[in-house]
């Protein structure tokens, strides 16, 4: 491995700066984890950059698929680096925290791998198109394409918000389309084809079979079907992919599947198996919702926690138990 020139990368140090400034128990462990891969492929390369960068000549041509995995996690410099990173912690904290950590792990890598098997295809789609094989030796690089990918995939949960690019206000469904062309235009020496194919690949989850086929893939080499799926539930600090997914079972409500109603936006209508195994608890990651959605949380938690308690009013006004105490029936009786 050849290691980068020695010295102080003003983008690592603020890449740093983020990271330390944002909390690293706030960051989920598959983003953290993903971002200290690629700087850590920028500080110790495998190979060159010009070894790593896919293209169809390289590739298709002279057989060398191997950098179709290489080229997401290598960056030309530390700025190419830094802006990223500090996306995909914005992303991988938002989706990850929705989709859970073994699925936002799953989606990464099929992420990273069709980006750019989409991106050899439209370049030798243009090279035949326009007869110019300059198009089938232009060479990308860069986590930028799944970085669009999930800009898709993120947005597609969000359908509501409103971006705001250099202060004008788009909706979220076309935001990732203006910012490709703004950064095409601002920016031309970055990869138009390959932040296309990031854009194809998120539209192919989002809108078309590509998270069934995920589904039924994962359902194959998973022993139980409820670690094949995404997932999105509440525990006590909001969403998380970690915590417990089924009830108790001194819980009123075992046997029901998952407790907690699912955000108006998700678009999964999944069925637990009661029988499943639970996720061992780990720490909750609550970045990314509101404080309603929130104290919305603490109180299906609240409820929750009652099922094994024997409190006989629990918080909030609700009660969860179906039957009133023996005791109270006596008294209502003696009453009448």
């Amino acid at each position: 491995m050849r290691n980068r020139q020695r010295g102080v990368s003003l983008g690592l140090l603020l890449l740093a700066s983020q990271v330390f400034q944002l909390g690293i128990d706030n960051i989920p462990p598959v983003t953290l984890a993903t971002l200290g891969l690629n700087v850590y492929l920028f500080l110790f390369p495998l190979k060159p950059l010009l070894q790593t960068c896919v293209s169809v000549q390289q590739a298709y041509w002279k057989g060398d698929w191997y950098r179709l995995l290489l080229s997401p996690f290598h960056h030309v410099d530390d700025w190419h680096l830094y802006f990223n990173m500090v996306s995909l912690l914005w992303k991988g904290i938002k989706l990850e925290t929705r989709l859970g950590g073994a699925w936002f792990a799953y989606l990464l890598s099929v992420f990273s791998l069709l980006t750019g098997l989409v991106y050899l295809l439209l370049e030798a789609g243009l090279a035949q198109l326009t007869e110019d094989q300059s198009f089938a030796m232009q060479c990308a690089v860069g986590f930028s394409g799944v970085l669009f990918g999930l800009k898709v995939v993120n947005n597609h949960y969000n359908p509501g918000e409103v971006k705001y690019i250099m202060g004008v206000p788009v909706a979220s469904r076309y935001a990732c389309w203006v910012e490709l062309i703004l950064i095409h235009i601002m920016n031309p020496g970055t990869s138009f084809v390959g932040h296309l194919a990031g854009i194809l690949v998120g539209l192919l989850y989002t809108a078309g079979p590509l998270q069934s086929l995920m589904t039924t893939f994962a359902g194959f080499v998973s022993s139980n079907r409820n670690y094949g799926r995404p997932y999105t539930y509440y525990n006590s600090s909001g969403y998380s992919g970690y915590g417990m997914p089924y009830p108790p079972r001194g819980s009123p409500y075992y046997g029901q599947g998952p407790y907690g109603s699912y955000n108006s936006n998700t678009s999964y209508r999944e069925q637990y198996s009661t029988n499943g195994p639970s996720a061992p608890p780990q720490h909750p990651y609550s970045a990314g919702l509101s404080e309603e959605e929130q104290y919305e949380a603490a109180i299906r938690a609240s409820l929750r926690d009652q099922g094994g308690s024997t409190q006989t009013r629990p918080s909030y006004g609700f009660n969860v138990n179906s039957d009133p105490p023996i005791e109270e029936l006596r008294q209502r009786r003696l009453q009448s």
